[in-house]
């Protein structure tokens, strides 16, 4: 007769927050988030992602949002309130200014002090699409924009309210849109430079 198996809890295992942060070790460069309780990894972007980033940073600079009451920041790391080790790193945020009193945890923020988000889709596009519309929504966070560059649309989202944006506008190739006040200054966007079509 064989004695029945037993499981013991392991106190050792790491936790999610834990092996996202040996994951960005062992993959520098690679962009690691937690969103929906589920670690994501995606590699390098390619040089239109960032030359698209950059079209999109001019104008909000020329508006004043890089100075004493927001800031406009890449990379920047959001705390998620949809899971206990839940963080996503938006391409790039507008962020009150006093961001910096704010910090959650792992290097992030809380998502109070974002205004809007925004990501220009790489090889993980899904995640922009569909995961971070959710978690963006749930953390409240009152825009969140889209550079579809696969579909070659623009994507606005604003009025988060029970875990889900209110209202999506689509913008195609051959629009400008402007963005809603509560970026804190007027801004209109060209979707041709959004997704880095020249």
């Amino acid at each position: 007769m064989s004695a029945a198996a037993v499981e013991y809890p392991c106190d050792d295992a790491p936790n999610l927050l834990e092996e996202a942060e040996e994951l960005s070790r062992k993959l520098p460069g690679y962009r690691v988030e937690i969103i929906g309780g589920e670690i994501t990894v995606t590699p390098p972007a390619d040089g239109h992602h960032g030359d698209a980033l950059t079209d999109i940073m001019v104008p909000l600079l020329a508006a004043g949002l890089h100075g004493k009451e927001s800031r406009v920041i890449q990379a920047v790391g959001v705390w998620l309130p949809d899971g206990p080790f839940d963080y996503a790193v938006p391409d790039l945020a507008v962020v009150d200014a006093d961001f910096d009193e704010h910090r959650a945890e792992h290097n992030c923020y809380d998502p109070a002090v974002f205004r809007m988000v925004l990501e220009v889709t790489s090889s993980n596009y899904g995640n922009d699409l569909k995961k971070k519309v959710t978690a963006y929504a749930i953390a409240g966070i009152p825009v969140y924009v889209i550079a579809d560059r696969r579909n070659r649309r623009v994507h606005v989202l604003t009025e988060p309210e029970y875990g889900e944006y209110r209202v999506h506008a689509v913008h195609p190739p051959g629009e400008s849109f402007t963005l809603p006040e509560s970026v804190g200054a007027p801004v209109t966007l060209e979707v041709d430079r959004v997704l880095g079509l020249g």
